[in-house]
């Protein structure tokens, strides 16, 4: 049999969004879709032009040389068809500008956004890998997380489409709210792998917000209808710090809050992390104010600068009180810090 070598066809575009940004630091989220034939490995590389640098990254292995940076794909993302994309994000530094790079290539071949074709040197030996088109619930590898970490949901109703954003914008906040604990506190909480786990919903946005709730007051009820459905699927309880974000909300009735172990949160706090609501700060500094009541501290009387009263809104130019650092470190959840 005579096997012919055919023509290879390369291409990419990326998305890289700044997605979060606060004095000194910022998020980025950054999306590859490969334009040309199936790869089994890839690595994306581009310059920064202003001296930024990279931090903690996730769903990618993120490295930096200067100002040129790598990130190469990881075992769960490694393969992609054609028209397949691959997301991952990190936190990184900047000082004066921090402007969005150009210059992306992927695996050596330019990001045009357009394919070019290269002979083919001999004909491929495995069969592609398909990528799904809706991505499945995402939970730890292990099972079960360890106990006395903070686990992260992010609930998405059935008529809600799966978006990359939302996990990797809700992990960017989750990771900031860290780092403001260590930084105030010299001790933080525990993140688990991955950060956020995606849970496909049972229901509709509709059920969520209607369902057992009476009246006009529907404050409540999203959050409410969605830590039933975690309790009940995954046995949310007290052996973590539970932060809930759910995509369902209805506008200026439906809320959230936090307090006795749980962060919990609705549709506009979701949108705000995955940057498509309302400045970032405030999605940055609501989740500090929230872990603040879940860990056991109470509402600041007045806007006095500290992040559990209205000075959150003005994060990361907000801080714990002494009391109120002594209040958590002391506090019923004391043990979830290290």
């Amino acid at each position: 049999m005579t096997m012919t070598a055919h023509a290879a066809a390369a291409g990419c575009q990326v998305s890289y969004t700044v997605s979060s940004q606060w004095q000194g630091g910022f998020g980025a989220s950054v999306a590859v879709t490969n334009l040309g034939d199936p790869i089994n490995g890839w690595t994306l590389r581009w310059s920064f032009g202003a001296g930024q640098t990279v931090g903690q990254a996730w769903n990618a292995t993120v490295t930096q040389s200067g100002a040129a940076v790598t990130a190469a794909g990881v075992s769960y993302n490694a393969a992609l068809a054609t028209g397949a994309s691959a997301s991952f994000g990190f936190n990184g530094t900047w000082t004066g500008s921090n402007p969005v790079p150009t210059g992306f290539t992927l695996n050596n071949v330019a990001c045009t956004g357009s394919t070019t074709t290269t002979p083919a040197t001999s004909p491929p030996t495995t069969k592609p890998t398909t990528t799904p088109t809706t991505a499945p619930t995402t939970a730890p590898p292990n099972g079960t997380p360890p106990a006395r970490t903070v686990r992260v949901y992010w609930l998405k109703p059935t008529d809600k489409a799966f978006d990359q954003r939302y996990p990797d914008g809700i992990t960017s906040v989750m990771k900031e709210a860290q780092r403001f604990f260590k930084a105030q506190l010299g001790k933080t909480f525990t993140l688990n792998n991955p950060v956020v786990e995606v849970v496909n919903g049972l229901h509709d946005t509709n059920w969520y917000i209607t369902n057992n709730c009476t009246g006009s007051d529907h404050y409540w009820c999203v959050v409410d209808n969605g830590q039933r459905e975690l309790q009940q699927r995954f046995g949310a309880d007290s052996r973590w710090i539970n932060v809930e974000e759910v995509s369902a909300e209805e506008t200026n009735k439906s809320g959230g809050g936090g307090g006795n172990g749980w962060v919990l949160l609705s549709g506009h706090d979701a949108d705000g992390a995955a940057g498509v609501n309302g400045p970032i700060n405030r999605w940055y500094g609501g989740m500090v104010h929230e872990l603040g009541h879940a860990f056991g501290l109470p509402d600041a009387t007045s806007t006095d600068g500290t992040c559990m009263s209205a000075s959150l809104y003005d994060y990361p130019n907000c801080t714990f009180s002494q009391t109120q650092k002594n209040g958590i470190l002391n506090g019923p959840f004391a043990s979830f810090l290290s």
